[in-house]
Parts: structure tokens; sequence; C-alpha cells
């Protein structure tokens, strides 16, 4: 006689074993001989204590010329161990299959909507283009301040909505987008706005994700000062170092903008945070300070 209950236990033990530890550590990284071996071994040693147990279990409690040969037990548990085990197992692997894919399908149908309604969103922009180059054929040709600045625009425009749809952008391409926008605040602010932006050394070979460096400079021409019996002032510096790209701002502020500087890390400065934590992880640092009239904004990026 044997005792049948011990198999839950070591079935129970041997799944956990496999699906907790085994699965992950070998066959998720491709070690199939291991994880061959491993199953072997542990269902092996599980069958040979079971066999052990029940021996001593029936040799105490129950007749022992009734007691199955210990090699007989032996075989018998492993074989039912095993099979238990494998079906268990291919059962969990067959479920999560399955709602892996409705996951993928569910991602696959997200995508081919994003990709429609993006499609849909470039009709708009392309009326728009042609409305604007329709507004400059107006312009007298003689107010050149007016059709440079929709030229300006035009461009700013063009390259929001075009030029960096891709995850990454060529460095020099940004900081030419970073160049029009600059010259296109200067137009637009009145001349008691002193604006310097310095860019020297800049790795054309580098990439960057489009977009990041003009939250910090919308930010200071939205915050700057507006003094009137002293200067206004925004100074920008960009380079690159090796890798790793250099961005360093400088405005002016009023003192009732610096006793708030939750107004100065808006919301578009904590998306940016955001971005640069899931883009670049820990390879940025990004501080800002307010003191003495100035707002102080420095970002390093590793664009390895």
């Amino acid at each position: 006689m044997t005792v049948e209950f011990c198999y839950l236990i070591f079935i129970t033990a041997d799944y956990y074993a496999v699906n907790n530890f085994i699965v992950p550590k070998f066959l998720f990284k491709e070690k199939y001989f291991l994880f061959a071996l491993t199953i072997v071994i542990v269902i092996a040693l599980s069958a040979l204590l079971r066999a052990l147990i029940s021996t001593q279990i029936n040799r105490h409690f129950f007749n022992a010329s009734l007691t199955t040969d210990f090699n007989t037990l032996y075989i018998n548990s492993f074989i039912n161990i095993s099979l238990w085990v494998l079906l268990i197992t291919i059962g969990k692997m067959l479920v999560e299959w399955i709602q892996t894919q409705r996951q993928i399908d569910l991602l696959e149908q997200e995508r081919v909507k994003s990709e429609l309604d993006y499609l849909k969103a470039q009709i708009n922009p392309h009326a728009l283009f042609n409305s604007l180059n329709t507004i400059y054929g107006h312009i007298d040709k003689s107010n050149q301040v007016a059709r440079n600045t929709l030229l300006q625009f035009s461009e700013l425009l063009k390259y929001q909505l075009y030029d960096c749809g891709a995850e990454k952008v060529n460095l020099e391409e940004e900081i030419d987008y970073i160049r029009n926008y600059v010259a296109f605040q200067r137009l637009r602010k009145d001349e008691n706005l002193i604006v310097n932006l310095k860019i020297e050394n800049i790795d054309n070979r580098l990439k960057i994700a489009p977009l990041l460096l003009i939250v910090l400079i919308e930010n200071a021409f939205k915050f700057v000062s507006n003094f009137t019996d002293k200067e206004n002032k925004i100074c920008i510096r960009i380079y690159t170092k090796g890798n790793i790209l250099l961005f360093s701002l400088i405005n002016t502020i009023e003192l009732s903008q610096a006793g708030s500087i939750k107004n100065l890390n808006g919301i578009g400065i904590r998306n940016l945070k955001r971005r640069l934590e899931l883009l670049y992880s820990n390879k940025f640092e990004l501080i800002t300070n307010a003191e003495n009239g100035f707002y102080k904004t420095s970002l390093n990026i590793d664009l390895t």
C-alpha cells in the first residue's frame, strides 16, 4: 500500500520550483540543456524523497508484506510527478500565451488607430501651410519684417509637424530650430530685451530626442523680466564636450516671480523632467535655481 496524498506535496513544490525559478532562470535565457537537466534533477529528488517517505509510512502504519517494492515505488513516483508538473506547467504557459496574444492584438489595434489618426492629422497642416503661403504672397514686398516673420514661423511649424517625428533627430537640426525660434522671439519682443545665443563646438554626429531644450528656452521668454528702467536679458549657451551636450540658460526675472518658483517650474518643466527620465534615465542632470533677480537653468545630457 502507498500513500497517494504525498503526491500533492511534491507536485506542488516542483511546480513552483519550475515556474518561479527554473523557467525564468534557464528557459527564458535560452539555456535549454540546463533547463531540462535541472527539471530532471528536481523531479528525481522529489520522487526519491516521496518514495522514502511512503516506504517508511507503509512500514510503520501498514502491513509490511503488502509494501510495494522501493524501485517500483520510485519509478512510479518519478513518472507521476513528471506528468503532473508537465501538464500544469504547459497549461499555465498556454494561458499566459493566450493572454499575451490578446495584449498584442490590442496594441496592434491601437497602433493602427494612431497611424490613421496621424495620417488624418496631416491634412490640416498641409492646408495650413498653403494658407501661410497665400498670406506671404499678399504681404507687401516692402514689408520685409512681416514677410521674414511669417517665413520664420513657417519654418518653426514645419519642424514641429514634420521634421521631428522620429524618436531622435540630428543635433544640428535641433540647434537650427532653436536658432529660428530665438530669432522669431526677438522680432516679437521689444528692443529692451537683450538675447545672447552662443552655440559652439557642436558635434554633428550626435542625435537627440527632439524638442527638449526648447521647453527651457520657451520658459525663459515667458518669464523674462519686463523692466523699463534696466536691462532684461536672456543668455543661452549650447555646446558639446565629447558625447555630452551642455546647455545653460540665464534670464532676468522680477522679484514677484522670484518669490514664486512654482510658476517658473510649471507643467512644461515637469513634463520635460519626465521625458528626460524616460529617454535618458540616469544620463542627464537638470538644475534650476532662482536667485538675485536671475533664473538659472543647467542641463547636461549624455547622448551616447
